[in-house]
């Protein structure tokens, strides 16, 4: 019968980058992830772009610089550690993953994160 002598085979890619995640797309990601700033991670959707939104008006209310880097290749988002998106990042550490921050909390992150700048 054969019930249980045949495997079915994986042709699926076994990581979730659809094997985008190679050794110099890992290199540059980890580079990256050093540089200081403010970044936001995520795939380009509304809440990211509302994250976005907040972090800048943050930054300007703060007398920061308000650049902000928009992260949305998967591979550097994964160097992260970042499974949810919108993430908020900054001095490469993240804050925040998962959910739209208001000005008020981003500006509270933004602070302890630069040491009560």
């Amino acid at each position: 019968m054969g019930l249980f002598g045949t495997k079915k085979k994986d042709t699926a890619p076994s990581c979730c980058c659809a094997g985008a995640c190679t050794p110099e797309n890992l290199a540059a990601a980890e580079a990256g992830k050093a540089a200081p700033g403010v970044k936001v991670l995520g795939s380009g959707c509304a809440k990211c772009n509302a994250l976005e939104t907040a972090a800048v008006a943050a930054l300007t209310e703060l007398g920061m610089d308000p650049a902000i880097d928009h992260v949305t290749d998967f591979v550097q988002i994964a160097a992260y550690g970042v499974m949810t998106t919108p993430a908020l990042v900054v001095d490469g550490k993240v804050v925040s993953f998962g959910k739209v921050l208001s000005k008020e909390e981003a500006k509270a992150l933004i602070q302890k994160a630069r040491g009560g700048v």
